[in-house]
Parts: C-alpha cells; structure tokens; sequence
C-alpha cells in the first residue's frame, strides 16, 4: 500500500509541475482530485479519513476572500483604480513604478489574480490610448502583484495554507515581510527599468497582437458603483483590522465578513458567488487528500524499507525527527 501512495504522490505532483498528465485532458485540479479519488478507491485512505484530512480553517479563508475580491470587483473598483492610475500626468518610467507600488498595494488584501485580471483590460487600453507598449506595464502588473501578496498572510492562497496552519500571528508576518517585499519592488522596477531601456512607444502591431485595434472603442470597463465600493473597502479594512488588533479566529471573522457581502439589495448573491474559484478550493481538497496519505506511513510506520534501497544510510533518529518535523509542518492530523 505504501508504494501505491507513494506512486499517486508522484503522478500527482508530476501533474502539478507539468500542469496536466500526457494523452489525457485534465488540469491541475483534476489531477488533484483524480489523485484523492484513485487513495480512497484503493483504501489507502477511508472516505472519513480523507475528509478529516481537510483543513476546513483555510478553505474558509480562501472562500472569505473570494467573496471580497468578487465584492470589490462587481464594484467597478479595480477598473476605476486602473482608470485614475493610467490617466496620471506620469512619464511611462514613473507610470511602470507607481503602477507596481499600487498594484502591489491591492495584492497585499485582495487576490492577486483577480487584481490582475480586472486591472490588465484597462491597463492595455489606457497603454493603446497613449500609444504605449503595453507589453512592459504588463510584466510590471504581474510583477507587482507578485511581490505585494507575499506582503501579509492573506495575499495569495499559499500564504493563506501556510499562515492558517502553522498559526502564524498576521502582524507579526507582517512586520517581517514588510522590508524584503519593499526592496523586491523598488529591484523589481529598477530592473524593468534597465531591460527596457526607454523602449515605451508602441507602433500599433503590438497592440494589434494582444488584441486591441485602432478601430475599436476602449473598453471602460465595469463602470464603479461607489455604495457597494464603499462596502466592500469597509469589510476588507474591517476584517484585516480584526487580523491585527483582535485574538479571534481568522476564518471565522473573514467567513462573517463574506457573509455581510452577501447579504445585498443590488448585487445578486449569483453573481458573486460566481466569481469564486471553486476550482481552487478542489484543489486544495484533493491535496489535502493526498499530503495526508503520504504523511500516514511516515508517521505511523515509517519509510526505511523505502529509502534503504536508495541508498540513505542516516541514522534512525534523523530520520525520524525529519519525517515527524515534516509532518508537523504539514498536516493538521499528524500526531504531535
């Protein structure tokens, strides 16, 4: 049974690496859930097993935030932020610097893919519209939020597994992260900087290429509904405030927040909850499902007769205290 476990581990994350399996079609999150499935079918893991295996804290979280960034962005205020950024009076060096900061900025609390994604349409407009390569202020916006959501524990799904299970303090991450985030920004745009060496105009192909044409109108995007950009900013600033300054459970006041979101006369609960990565969230089922099954023989009987063979020849007791560390680290359930 082990080397069974062992050998969907590897599929598994082969697939995550790969972003899908060859001669079939299927993405990382299938290959996730396919992976939990193939454990319980082969009973290296019961179904009530499998399901305590998942740590529901960070799925909560995960989806707490979801609703939020889908809040702020049925709003109109990531295009209404992007609109006012681009139409600045700034030379395109001092535009590629402060679209980094802002960016940066919107990552470190909301999603940064969905910063991304509503920020990246007017961005290219705003770029045609000034006769702009968009291509370097696009690098500049993946760049920044990049950097930024690695700025608090909130800013990306890992950030979110990590903090919710070694039961980080958000200030205190904070307050860590805060210099090496800052500094990878300022390299981030000093090096943007000296690749492009003064390279903004953009001759029209360009544009032509990520799909824009001279004939067409800008796209204005999701005009901005100022109540429910209000309501969304005073949930978020709510919910991080209670991060910094209140003892109680993340998941929970972040899972309360969403609620407050929801509950709304003008944006159908349809809608927002269409905007949630369900496909994220199986995900990180599937590899809860898994982690856990490769953790029961490190914890409970061990891998010598796996790793002999290999040639590892470390002492019993390192190799217990890396798994048990490892385990620890890793899942919730491992016995401590």
């Amino acid at each position: 049974m082990i080397e069974i476990t062992v050998a969907i581990f590897i599929v598994v994350y082969l697939g995550m690496i790969l972003g899908g399996l060859p001669f079939v079609q299927i993405d990382r999150t299938g290959i996730a859930l396919l992976g939990a499935i193939a454990l319980i079918a082969f009973d290296a893991v019961s179904p009530e097993e499998a399901a305590r295996s998942i740590h529901l804290p960070t799925l909560i979280l995960l989806f707490a935030f979801m609703v939020v960034a889908a809040q702020m962005r049925l709003s109109g205020f990531y295009d209404a932020v992007a609109r006012r950024l681009t139409r600045l009076p700034l030379t395109p060096p001092l535009l590629i610097g402060a679209l980094v900061f802002v960016v940066a900025a919107l990552s470190a609390v909301f999603s940064n893919d969905i910063v991304c994604l509503a920020v990246a349409p007017v961005l290219i407009d705003a770029c045609r519209g000034r006769r702009l390569d968009p291509r370097p202020f696009l690098l500049a916006l993946a760049c920044g939020a990049n950097i930024g959501s690695a700025a608090t524990l909130i800013g990306n799904p890992q950030n979110m597994l990590i903090g919710q299970t070694l039961h980080l303090s958000f200030s205190g991450y904070l307050i860590e992260a805060a210099l090496p985030v800052g500094v990878a920004l300022v390299a981030t745009w000093v090096l943007m900087l000296a690749l492009i060496r003064g390279r903004f105009v953009d001759t029209g192909a360009i544009a032509r290429r990520v799909g824009t044409r001279d004939s067409e109108a800008p796209d204005e995007g999701v005009p901005l509904d100022s109540w429910q950009t209000i309501k969304g900013l005073t949930v978020a600033l709510t919910i991080v405030a209670s991060f910094l300054f209140a003892p109680w459970p993340r998941e929970v006041v972040a899972l309360a927040g969403a609620g407050v979101l929801l509950t709304s006369r003008r944006l159908h609960s349809r809608q927002m909850l269409g905007l949630v990565d369900w496909e994220l969230l199986v995900l990180f089922i599937g590899l809860f499902v898994v982690n856990h099954a490769l953790q029961k023989p490190a914890c409970r009987h061990g891998w010598l007769p796996i790793w002999l063979p290999l040639g590892c020849h470390c002492s019993t007791s390192a190799r217990c205290s890396l798994r048990l560390s490892y385990c620890r680290i890793s899942s919730p359930t491992c016995p401590r």
